[in-house]
């Protein structure tokens, strides 16, 4: 097993390794807009755009041959420095970094609760396939798949903001922050709890409805099998059955979607989200930085996603060999 894991340790590694050298190829060849600005400039002040443009480009290394560009990316990436933010004039890893909070802050618990409330809803329509509640739970699954998130977050936000004035149509930045500082009691307090409950509410619709009937199509492979109709002759009880005999063979395939669907479903879902609602995460970071031509940032609001899927699917490989004790670890 410590064989198979560092293997799928290099492999993470040289997957960012591919990541990092497309996205340099994609910049290098992209035009800069800094430079092209600039040789605006000069020409505007009758000096010579050529001479501004090839100063530019000597000052920010661009005129070293590519294979020298290259290896300076790559150290630079390894010592994040990840280069300056024109639009919000700081390095892109400090304003990555006021950013992520703001989406783990409902991201992470959205996450965990849609996890749970998946499997459990599709656990139990599973079980009681073709009843009143397996039809209600299919339908709510299929409307949280169908519902286009940033049309259902305006939806929410007219009835509780403005409608019912439970919430506040504007994202107070400083509900989870004392003094200026992130606090956990500022971020747990009902001030900042009740403005992320709406944000939370729309990113989990998709994630649940996902998980639900991904977990009710395992399920039912093992509901109406051999050993379950022996375990209840053997007068096992119900929530026994459910949870060992049917549970825990049907969580291995669950796990594989965890990653791909469910941080897929949050990375996309969370651009829209933070644009409605107004929070300056990382979707809204993103969105920005591609309205303002900030590449260097673009870039550094992409790679953290892509950065965390390698992670959690190298996550996923080593529980998948854990949940599942008939794989074997010397051929792989």
């Amino acid at each position: 097993m410590k064989w198979y894991i560092f293997k799928r340790l290099v492999w993470a590694g040289v997957a960012t390794m591919v990541v990092l050298t497309i996205t340099f190829v994609l910049m290098y060849l992209t035009p800069d807009t800094r430079i092209m600005e600039l040789e605006f400039q000069a020409a505007q002040s009758g000096s010579d755009p050529e001479q501004a443009r090839q100063a530019a480009e000597a000052a920010r290394g661009m005129d070293q041959a590519f294979h020298i560009q290259y290896i300076d990316f790559m150290q630079n990436m390894l010592s994040f420095n990840w280069g300056w933010s024109d639009s919000r004039s700081e390095p892109v890893i400090d304003a990555l970094a006021s950013a992520i909070p703001y989406s783990m802050m409902y991201g992470v618990p959205a996450v965990i609760i849609s996890t749970i409330i998946g499997i459990v809803i599709g656990l139990y329509s599973a079980v009681n396939q073709y009843t009143r509640g397996d039809y209600v739970a299919t339908f709510v699954a299929f409307f949280g798949i169908s519902i286009p998130n940033f049309w259902f977050a305006i939806i929410l936000l007219v009835i509780f903001g403005t409608w019912l004035g439970w919430v506040d149509l504007l994202f107070d930045t400083q509900a989870s922050k004392i003094d200026g500082e992130w606090a956990l009691r500022a971020i747990v307090s009902w001030e900042n709890v009740k403005q992320l409950i709406l944000p939370m509410f729309v990113l989990m619709t998709a994630s649940v409805a996902s998980m639900m009937r991904y977990t009710r199509a395992e399920a039912l492979e093992y509901v109406e099998s051999d050993f379950i109709k022996t375990a209840k002759a053997k007068g096992v009880s119900e929530r026994t059955i459910v949870a060992k005999h049917i549970f825990r063979p049907a969580s291995i395939p669950i796990a594989t979607i965890l990653v791909g669907d469910i941080l897929g479903i949050v990375f996309v879902g969370s651009y829209l989200i933070e644009v409605v609602f107004g929070i300056p995460g990382l979707g809204y970071l993103s969105f920005d930085a591609i309205m303002s031509q900030d590449t260097a940032l673009v870039f550094g609001t992409v790679f953290v996603p892509v950065f965390v899927a390698i992670i959690g699917n190298l996550a996923q490989d080593i529980a998948y060999v854990i949940l599942d004790p008939r794989i074997k670890y010397g051929d792989r």
